[in-house]
């Protein structure tokens, strides 16, 4: 899928969530993001992340009304990416997963800005997924 939801604890009693662009690779699943903020502040206090993807989705009537769908929840640890190497790796897995016609453009996309920008990399503790699928 294009894109998934981050939710963290942040400790308040409710719960945070927001949209991220991400990619799967060497075991784990990556996002970027800037280097503070609401959902950082939440991850140094607690770690413990679920990120959600839903993949194909279309409402149906077979004899009924309903919905084919795919999805997938993955609860992990978010851990910042402090290795400058495997950061920049998943920047490149990034790039390369949303814009692969220009990979061309993206060592010196990624260097510019590469000091502002932070790497996570969320273990894949537990995964369960789910399906829908037409008759």
């Amino acid at each position: 899928a294009a894109y998934g939801v981050l939710a963290v604890d942040e400790g308040s009693g409710w719960p945070y969530a927001v949209p991220l662009s991400y990619v799967l690779m060497d075991g784990a699943l990556y996002f970027h993001c800037a280097l503070d903020g609401r959902k950082i502040d939440a991850m140094r206090a607690n770690s413990r992340v679920c990120f959600t993807v839903t993949g194909e989705t279309e409402a149906v009537y077979d004899g009924g009304f309903s919905t084919c769908f795919e999805s997938v929840i993955v609860q992990g640890r978010a851990m910042p990416v402090e290795d400058p190497d495997e950061k920049y790796r998943g920047l490149c897995g990034l790039a390369k997963k949303y814009l692969p016609a220009d990979m061309d453009k993206a060592d010196g996309d990624i260097r510019s800005s590469y000091e502002r920008t932070a790497l996570y990399r969320v273990s894949l503790d537990r995964i369960s997924g789910k399906a829908k699928r037409k008759k």
